[in-house]
């Protein structure tokens, strides 16, 4: 009995058990130490928000319009911190990730359909990572696309090795990955000499961004930011600070510091996508259209012609570098965020390598067939990233409405923790208005 209990795990036990409370917190740190302590989850929820599904987005609504839509990037990031503090003060008050409590307050049934609607969100997001990986392997190395998917299944090997090493050591890389992103982009943008005095006045709304056409951009750039998985994936690896269960106001210094790790590093998001945009603004406005591929943003920052004096083939070789970095980073977000949906909603009992190597198999295998049938061409894979953003869509409101009623449900998280009336009602103006906007896409795609 025992030996099966090793194997299969037990089905109900805590989020993510092989990490769940491995990080020590020593007693009586200053602030700083505190702010070092519980830094890390942040990190890899960051991820999220500037994955390679982001990029086309965000450059491409600055080469069409400027700076306008830089205040959709900050509205879009306020929101971000608002979920995912309540997705972080979930998992260390209850206890439970997301998956966890709705399968726990919803039937059987019911988390099983639940189940299968976030799987999908989680192999649309995938999908776009594998792209982003392979093409940026076939930029850098000239590997065909086809061979460039196949490789990123390794990716889960990958994260193996780091779990044997600690969750620490898969912080620290997802950092380092960030910070190779955030250096680049900085250094591109820096070269190509934006107007500071437009860039500043596009974080203020303007009435422009109503009209039509920038509204669907609007709208692409906010339905792509906030991302149903990062809600199960906070929830879950908030937990991974030994902190003390049993101590309100231990449990309070855990909310309140995976708080600050929370908002500094999506802060730092906020900042990439921001550079994203401004380096679309300030490198191809007016002249940015067919920007709609990697290949023709790698292509276009050694032309002239369309990013000016500064274009060489050494920011197009940066920009595959980041790609690649974005990829990877999301790569091992992505595969976590399997195993915590799988577990949570259907305590499907499996080894970690096998769950580990199913979630990401199932993502690779749809872009592997596009691959082969477009024959190794980037605007079919592109199509089927497209296509791919209608399941977040869906899986979206899924996450994030039971996410703030658990949140604000004082026999759920306590009359200390529960959201307060601020936050409850910016939480539920910020689903409805999301999911609003997420059928706008849905229906504007099938237009």
């Amino acid at each position: 009995m025992k030996e099966h209990k090793k194997f299969v795990k037990y089905a109900n036990g805590p989020s993510l058990a092989e990490i769940n409370g491995t990080v020590e917190i020593p007693k009586n740190n200053s602030f700083w130490k505190n702010i070092l302590a519980f830094s890390g989850p942040g990190a890899l929820v960051a991820v999220g928000y500037m994955d390679p599904g982001n990029w086309i987005t965000s450059i491409g609504g600055g080469a069409q319009y400027g700076y306008l839509l830089l205040s959709v990037v900050l509205v879009s990031s306020l929101i971000a911190m608002l979920l995912q503090y309540m997705a972080s003060k979930l998992g260390i008050v209850t206890g439970l990730d997301l998956a966890q409590a709705t399968r726990k307050h919803t039937g059987r049934k019911l988390g099983f359909v639940l189940w299968i609607i976030t799987e999908l969100a989680i192999m649309a997001t995938d999908i776009a990572e594998v792209i982003g990986g392979a093409i940026a392997l076939n930029l850098l190395f000239g590997l065909p696309i086809i061979w460039g998917v196949i490789l990123t299944v390794f990716d889960v090997l990958l994260l193996l090795f780091l779990m044997k090493l600690g969750f620490r050591k898969i912080e620290a890389i997802v950092i380092t990955l960030i910070s190779v992103i955030m250096i680049v982009f900085v250094y591109e943008v820096a070269i190509s000499d934006p107007v500071i005095a437009d860039m500043l006045k596009g974080f203020i709304p303007q009435k422009e961004i109503f009209d039509r056409s920038q509204l669907t951009m609007a709208l692409g750039i906010v339905g792509a930011t906030v991302m149903p998985h990062n809600l199960y994936l906070h929830s879950s690896i908030a937990q991974t600070r030994n902190y003390n269960r049993q101590d309100e106001d231990d449990v309070a210094r855990a909310v309140r510091f995976s708080t600050w790790d929370s908002n500094i590093q999506l802060t730092v998001a906020f900042i990439i996508n921001t550079l994203l945009l401004v380096l679309g603004a300030a490198m191809f406005f007016g002249r940015g259209e067919g920007l709609g591929t990697f290949t023709s943003l790698y292509n276009a920052l050694q032309d002239n012609k369309l990013a000016g004096a500064v274009a060489s083939p050494v920011l197009s070789t940066l920009f595959a570098v980041a790609l690649l970095a974005s990829g990877q980073n999301s790569t091992i977000t992505g595969t976590l965020s399997g195993q915590i949906v799988m577990e949570g909603f259907i305590n499907l009992k499996m080894p970690t390598w096998a769950r580990r190597l199913i979630t990401r198999g199932l993502s690779v295998i749809p872009v592997l067939i596009a691959a082969i049938y477009y024959h190794g061409r980037e605007g079919g894979l592109d199509s089927l990233m497209i296509q791919s953003q209608v399941f977040l869509s869906i899986a979206l409101p899924v996450s994030m409405i039971p996410l703030v009623y658990f949140t604000s449900n004082e026999k759920i998280m306590g009359k200390r923790f529960r959201n307060n009336k601020v936050i409850a009602a910016l939480g539920w103006i910020a689903a409805i208005a999301l999911t609003i906007l997420n059928i706008k896409l849905i229906v504007d795609m099938f237009h």
